[in-house]
């Protein structure tokens, strides 16, 4: 489980094929640091484990589903890329529960800026729409994010110019794809409406 809030760009080693996917390198001296073999992190907000430690470089394991189905297929040699080590259990929950399991791939429609920040403008397939809500959580590359816009078929979320800064945001352009990840806690909501007793419930409270 992750938060969303990541801690270190990365930056990619070297990419090696391998008969199941492939093998990532990543260099991360922050992430590095404490890092073990068997450890969960989020990168560009896909949970992967840690299958080797060398100097600052960690390796992972990719399999071709998980590139297929995320934007990680599309990395190359000295991109950098949103990491973030797994929430410990005491340890502040700065953004919002994450999974690190991808929804969807989302392209960038388009991009507003401002002088408070920079907004996304994102894709949104209906079968993913109940899960999103006006100032609700969703998860971008890893980042945890509040939509401040929500249509039909699309979200918009702003970034302040520390996030950009500080995570792959600022070089996004229109046309660029990223991994969507929705609120689990609306995924769960979303099943327990489900079940009469318990959507009446919810109804009553006006959680749906």
């Amino acid at each position: 489980m992750f938060t969303g809030i990541v801690e270190e760009l990365g930056r990619v080693r070297a990419i090696n094929r391998t008969r199941a996917g492939i093998l990532l390198e990543l260099q991360a001296p922050t992430v590095h640091s404490d890092a073990k073999l068997g450890d969960s992190i989020s990168v560009s907000g896909v949970c992967l484990s840690v299958t080797g430690i060398k100097k600052d470089i960690l390796s992972f394991d990719v399999i071709q589903e998980t590139l297929s189905r995320t934007t990680l297929g599309k990395l190359k040699i000295n991109d950098s890329i949103n990491l973030e080590r797994s929430l410990r259990a005491d340890s502040r929950l700065g953004g919002h529960f994450v999974s690190g399991h991808i929804d969807y791939k989302g392209k960038i429609i388009d991009i507003l800026r401002s002088q408070e920040g920079v907004g996304f403008k994102i894709f949104l397939p209906t079968e993913f729409s109940k899960f999103v809500a006006l100032k609700g959580s969703i998860t971008v590359d890893g980042a945890s994010l509040t939509v401040a816009d929500l249509a039909r078929e699309n979200f918009t979320v702003y970034l302040i110019p520390h996030t950009l800064k500080n995570t792959t945001f600022e070089n996004k352009k229109r046309g660029d794809v990223l991994n969507i990840e929705t609120d689990i806690l609306a995924k769960y909501l979303a099943r327990g409406s489900q079940k009469p007793g318990l959507g009446n419930l919810l109804k009553k409270y006006n959680y749906i």
